[in-house]
């Protein structure tokens, strides 16, 4: 089985990005499952039913979030009603929507997970304990996993693909907005990388216009962040080849192609 997994997709840039290239990517590398992060989907805050509609329609068949989950309260009745995407799993229970759901792909179960970390992101619950247990509730049908740990810290991120190799097919950060370059199989069989990048405009930081975050750094004063608008869009995404009986990556490769607006 093949899956294809996209980074944080950023405003209305990235949502184009994929209108315009996902379909053919996904038939060039014939993918059988497609996940998203979709935490900035809307302008780069958070995501509203339009948008996610918008993106699935494309071919992202799971949105994964992150820390901007609640930044738009029309989301907040649509993440209970649609099981196609799920908010990190260490939130408090009774919050809307779930942290990992199983989905059925043409007879195949595939686990789903998302966890935030808490290194200089918010104090949550333990992303290590929440996302263990929902591993074990998984495996009991399906040995196919997939965690989507958005998370700020690398050494984190690298604890959580350590502690999880064996037990689940792959962990791959989100959130940096920068794609690194050390995608690899685990020793126990888990795919993983650290972060798999942004999809969203190039000729930015971190998706927005680099003038306002400059003025940030520069005087310590507030300024308001806006996706930018022009020049090229980049895509970054990861392949995972998996190994249906196991439930273990046979190979992980980086994605990174370029879009005109």
């Amino acid at each position: 089985m093949r899956i294809l997994i996209i980074g944080d997709v950023v405003g209305r840039p990235g949502r184009k990005c994929l209108r315009d290239l996902l379909p053919q990517i996904i038939k060039n590398y014939d993918v059988d499952f497609t996940i998203a992060n979709g935490e900035n989907l809307a302008s780069g805050n958070g995501f509203t039913p339009k948008t996610a509609t918008e993106v699935f329609g494309y071919g992202v068949d799971v949105l994964t979030m992150g820390n901007h989950v609640w930044d738009r309260k029309e989301a907040l009745p649509y993440i209970d009603q649609e099981t196609r995407i799920i908010r990190p799993v260490n939130y408090p229970p009774q919050v809307p929507g779930r942290g990992w759901t199983i989905y059925t792909h043409k007879g195949q179960k595939i686990g789903v997970i998302n966890a935030s970390g808490r290194v200089f992101m918010d104090a949550l619950d333990c992303p290590f304990r929440t996302v263990a247990t929902a591993v074990e509730e998984i495996r009991k049908e399906t040995k196919i996993i997939i965690v989507d740990f958005h998370a700020e810290a690398t050494s984190e991120k690298i604890a959580l693909g350590r502690y999880l190799d064996g037990y689940v097919s792959a962990v791959v950060g989100t959130h940096t907005h920068v794609q690194t370059a050390d995608e690899q199989i685990l020793p126990a069989g888990t795919a993983y990388i650290t972060d798999i990048g942004m999809t969203g405009p190039k000729d930015s930081i971190l998706g927005v216009n680099p003038e306002p975050v400059l003025r940030k750094f520069l005087t310590q004063m507030p300024a308001r962040f806006e996706v930018a608008k022009k020049g090229p869009i980049q895509f970054n995404g990861v392949l995972v080849d998996i190994d249906l009986s196991s439930g273990l990556a046979l190979r992980i490769k980086r994605l990174i192609d370029f879009h005109e607006i």
